[in-house]
């Protein structure tokens, strides 16, 4: 990507996607969704060109995911089908909004992706990798998203989100193991502090985000529900207010964050040496803010459009 504002190249988002069953109080409602898959969607819809790397099921629910990808301008010519039936999780909605959530993934569609299928991406040059959640659990996915990683040019960026999900993983050791090769690549990280409570369980928050830069990243972005982001990086620390929203469910909230952080990184031509630019975080971490506020007032993962957004973030979404 130039530095110079040419923001012409792809940002290619490797990982699952699924179907949320949505449980709250009165109803049970099917919606798309996977952390992988609600970055790409964030990202198109905010004018950015993204490129989808997962299997997608022929069944209903598989033709129904890649529908809402179109929809939303994401290419999806890099999701092979799959036989297999589509992934399942069920978010139960609590009184605040916040969400917990169960998996249905055995012998699912998210598994289902070789190293061959995933390494075709390279040819694209993109200018931005990212993979995360079930996307670093599920066999023979996980390996090919890792292989995926390893063969990246040495320009591009690596975005790395664990959103672990402990009740889907079967073999933690070797979890963490795949977690730690794949952060010696990685130049940005997000992480909950949820992932924290379960990567570095030892350590506070900020110690747990520097435990992680330590293995390889530049930049870890650390969110806290409602709360502050921690933006902690080796020459900085940086806090970052979230003011408060009015907050329907959380649902996709912190996949909005993200995507909006690399839309922005990628419309203002920013690359990966860049990521020493504490102003150009902070402004990127704000943009991400605003745009996951918007996701909380609506049911499910449903991030804004370009056109939804103020004045202010449209500008910084724009091409310099």
């Amino acid at each position: 990507m130039s530095a110079t504002g040419d923001a012409t190249g792809v940002i290619v988002v490797a990982g699952e996607s699924l179907i949320d069953l949505i449980a709250n109080a009165d109803e049970l409602r099917a919606v798309p969704g996977g952390g992988p898959y609600n970055v790409a969607r964030t990202i198109a819809r905010l004018g950015r060109p993204a490129v989808y790397l997962g299997s997608l099921s022929t069944d209903r629910f598989g033709v129904r995911l890649r529908e809402a990808l179109r929809a939303d301008g994401v290419d999806d010519r890099r999701a092979p089908l799959s036989e297999d039936p589509t992934t399942l999780a069920v978010a139960q909605i609590g009184e605040d909004g916040g969400a917990t959530y169960g998996f249905y993934v055995e012998q699912t569609s998210a598994a289902d992706l070789s190293e061959a299928q995933a390494c075709t991406v390279l040819d694209l040059g993109p200018d931005i990798v990212y993979v995360g959640t079930l996307g670093l659990v599920l066999e023979p996915a996980a390996a090919s998203y890792e292989a995926l990683v390893r063969s990246v040019g040495p320009d591009t960026l690596v975005v790395v989100d664990p959103n672990c999900r402990p009740g889907a993983i079967r073999d933690e050791s070797a979890y963490r193991a795949r977690i730690e090769r794949v952060l010696s690549r990685a130049d940005l990280v997000k992480v909950s502090t949820e992932d924290l409570d379960y990567l570095v369980p030892d350590a506070d928050h900020v110690a747990g985000a520097r435990r992680l830069l330590a293995l390889g990243p530049a930049v870890v972005l650390m969110t806290d529900g409602g709360r502050d982001v921690h933006i902690v990086a080796a020459d900085f620390h940086h806090v970052v207010p979230v003011p408060p929203v009015p907050v329907v469910d959380t649902v996709g909230a912190g996949d909005s964050f993200l995507g909006a952080v690399l839309a922005h990184w990628a419309a203002t031509g920013h690359h990966r040496d860049e990521l020493r630019d504490e102003g150009a975080v902070v402004r990127a971490v704000q943009v991400g803010i605003g745009v996951s506020g918007i996701t909380c007032g609506r049911v499910g993962a449903d991030p804004p459009r370009l056109a939804e957004l103020p004045a202010d973030l449209r500008r910084s979404l724009a091409s310099s």
